[in-house]
């Protein structure tokens, strides 16, 4: 574990009561969709079944049963118009929104990072930990890459308002008293925009659900949105070089303009039931994994799945992936880079062990998760 960040409440010079039943909040930035930080959510919820949730945008319908159980507190945003849609565009409004939510009396106060969370006011007697799956990209290293999509008046209004919320989440950021990252990736990103130190903890990710294959097709597999910063365009690119056949699963703002440059060797599937995904990762020859992102839990199922996994070499992936034991690696985001990637997993498949991939991804099954983040809190609820 790494050393506590001198913020930390716990020490020598002030000291803290401990309690048996501690009261929990956890402040999450918005529930409009399931995704990866929404299951780390529901896992929380099942360390801390009685704990209260706080957001600014709650949309019941499109959340499991295990969030909707939980008493749920939304802020004056979600009273705004359209909200649950064009949650985003209420973004200069969230700090002030956070700060309105009423910690008082909760000993246990952990945000879910990745839009704002962490910038609620809580009791000097409480502890907040803040679980960070990222520094609001859009703010800091995307914010180049986002505003050069965005329309005429968004781009116009960004560099005032982003500059202020910069100032503001730098801020925020000693209002936490230790930082739980996602990944190392993360860490590292903790490390550089607040100047904060963070353990790592990696999200739970359900292995048991994935199975291995005796049966393996030919196929490639790409699994994700798409939309720019996934990147499936490096992967439409290199496989139209290559000539082996690709499987893409998912939609997207890109979909229309890559099944147009796309030759007969690529597939494109707009969804899958849960059931042919699990089909698709453990009969898939690879998987091809194109971003850049904070962890990647999709390469982890592959692994689960008995399969491989060539990977951009960059980001969270580093955490999962063991080079030339469970995938490959390709060092840069060009058509070139992943096609000299195919390549050189078709020479080391035949030394693949799908055993061994499975092994590493039960690393990170949810009772790793449950155990790490027990470890971190009890000093704060024995």
């Amino acid at each position: 574990m790494n050393a506590v960040h001198p913020l930390n409440l716990h020490t020598s010079e002030a000291p803290r009561a401990r309690f048996s039943e501690p009261r929990v909040a956890i402040v999450h930035y918005w529930l409009v969709s399931m995704r990866g930080g929404e299951r780390v959510l529901e896992r929380l919820l099942r360390l801390f079944p009685q704990a209260d949730v706080f957001t600014n945008v709650y949309d019941p319908s499109k959340m499991s049963n295990a969030i909707n159980e939980a008493k749920v507190t939304t802020s004056f945003i979600n009273k705004m118009p359209m909200a649950r849609r064009w949650y985003q565009y209420y973004l200069p409004l969230m700090p002030m929104a956070l700060e309105q939510f009423d910690l008082n009396g909760y000993d246990l106060i952990i945000s879910s990072e990745s839009g704002p969370a962490k910038g609620v006011i809580t009791d000097p007697t409480s502890h907040h930990m803040c679980y960070c799956h990222s520094p609001m990209r859009y703010l800091w290293d995307h914010y180049h890459q986002y505003r050069n999509g965005a329309n005429v008046v968004a781009r116009a209004a960004m560099p005032m308002l982003y500059h202020k919320l910069r100032q503001w989440d730098v801020a925020s950021s000693t209002r936490v008293d230790n930082f739980v990252a996602n990944s190392n990736f993360i860490r590292q990103r903790i490390l550089k925009h607040w100047r904060r130190e963070a353990d790592v903890v990696h999200p739970p990710v359900e292995t048991n659900l994935f199975t291995p294959s005796t049966e393996v097709d030919d196929h490639y597999l790409w699994v994700g949105q798409m939309v720019p910063y996934k990147r499936p365009d490096l992967a439409v690119e290199a496989f139209n070089m290559s000539g082996k056949p690709l499987m893409m699963v998912g939609t997207g703002g890109m979909e229309k303009h890559l099944k147009k440059i796309a030759k007969p060797n690529i597939k494109f599937v707009d969804r899958l039931n849960f059931d042919d995904l699990r089909r698709a990762y453990a009969r898939a020859r690879a998987l091809v994994f194109t971003a850049e992102e904070d962890f990647g839990i999709v390469p982890v199922e592959a692994m689960a799945s008995g399969r491989p996994v060539l990977a951009y070499g960059r980001g969270g992936i580093l955490d999962s992936v063991l080079p030339e034991q469970t995938g490959i690696f390709f060092p840069r985001q060009t058509p070139e880079s992943l096609a000299d990637g195919i390549a050189e997993m078709e020479r080391w498949l035949p030394h693949f062990d799908p055993s061994v991939a499975v092994r590493r991804a039960q690393v990170f099954a949810p009772e790793r998760f449950d155990s790490q983040i027990r470890s971190l809190t009890e000093q704060y609820s024995a």
